[in-house]
């Protein structure tokens, strides 16, 4: 035995360092355990932030008359989904935009919403086409995935991919998008995170379709569900119906509802831009067994494409801001 450790002292640090470590692994253990006990999906009553990052805010800054100042100023506070995108989030700072969202809804107490958005071929080259490349999408949502993994102690909604499955079949692509979208289901998952796949909305396709291209990805012990709605503008009674219709097909999924801009629901079955449309009832406020709850997914004021006087998609159009907001100012 080397003569050092004959020493009586040096034998109590060594054990001193040997329990301490020991309970730091334990620490984290317990900590990592509690926070999967208390995990809880979103429900009537969840608070959601209205991220400090989205484009009502940052409208604040611009030049605005005082009809669109008050309408970004009223989005700006109401509890949204943040949409992360290539083309604002790219690799290197998605990370870093979730971190920041986290950090808002720890200091809030609240939960936070994403929508993940950057699908190779998205919407089919329709007007909110790009996306990534195949290899580099999986490094983009590998990204997402380890910055929400690290905010744990925080309830985290994701709406994975808006369109992606309801336009498959149009697109031709489910075979290609049922394994990016398995993929990026693996690459998400962590504590008190409940995602959502793409599940059309009441006016696409029949529920039972839906269903089927659902199942396809066959996730279902990973993931929360489905979202409705998204981006869209019918009834939140029939989307409830509708939720309900095609959760029958899928043995327990649940879903989340838009209700960011169908307050009027008279659009039918235009989707870019339609006029006469109002925001809908603000996040957490309706859920039943089927239904966690609805959300505001689609940030109000944040243009479908160059339609009907809009600006590119998702870019912020104040004019759309104040038409949607008019009644509810």
């Amino acid at each position: 035995m080397p003569r050092a450790l004959r020493s009586p002292w040096l034998w109590i640090g060594v054990l001193s360092a040997v329990v301490v470590g020991m309970l730091a692994v334990g620490g984290v253990f317990v900590s990592h355990w509690a926070n999967a006990v208390t995990a809880r999906p979103p429900g009537v009553g969840t608070e959601f932030i209205a991220p400090t990052l989205s484009k009502a805010q940052r409208a604040l800054d611009s030049d605005l008359t005082p009809e669109q100042q008050e309408a970004a100023e009223y989005l700006a506070a109401q509890p949204s989904t943040y949409w992360i995108t290539p083309e604002q989030d790219p690799i290197g700072q998605a990370g870093a935009t979730v971190g920041a969202l986290a950090k808002q809804a720890r200091s809030e107490g609240k939960a936070l919403s994403v929508a993940v958005y950057g699908l190779p071929g998205r919407d089919c080259g329709n007007h909110s086409a790009g996306g990534l490349e195949p290899d580099d999408y999986k490094t983009w949502v590998a990204e997402i995935g380890a910055a929400l993994d690290n905010a744990r102690d925080v309830q985290k909604i994701v709406v994975l991919e808006p369109d992606s499955l309801a336009l498959a079949p149009e697109c031709g692509n489910l075979d290609e998008r049922v394994t990016q979208l398995r993929g990026a289901v693996a690459a998400l998952q962590s504590v008190d995170t409940w995602i959502y796949l793409d599940g059309g909305h009441s006016s696409w396709l029949a529920p039972e379709r839906m269903a089927q291209l659902i199942s396809a990805v066959d996730v279902a012990d990973s993931v929360r569900g489905f979202a409705t709605n998204v981006s869209n503008f019918q009834s939140l009674t029939d989307e409830f119906a509708y939720a309900h219709a095609v959760a029958s097909h899928l043995d327990g999924m649940h879903a989340v509802i838009d209700t960011s801009r169908n307050g009027t629901a008279s659009a039918g079955a235009e989707w870019c831009n339609p006029a006469g449309q109002t925001v809908g009832e603000t996040a957490g406020e309706y859920g039943d067994d089927v239904v966690d709850t609805n959300l505001w997914i689609k940030p109000p004021g944040e243009s479908d494409g160059p339609c009907n006087g809009g600006p590119a998609a998702g870019k912020w159009w104040p004019e759309g801001a104040v038409a949607l907001t008019a009644a509810a100012r």
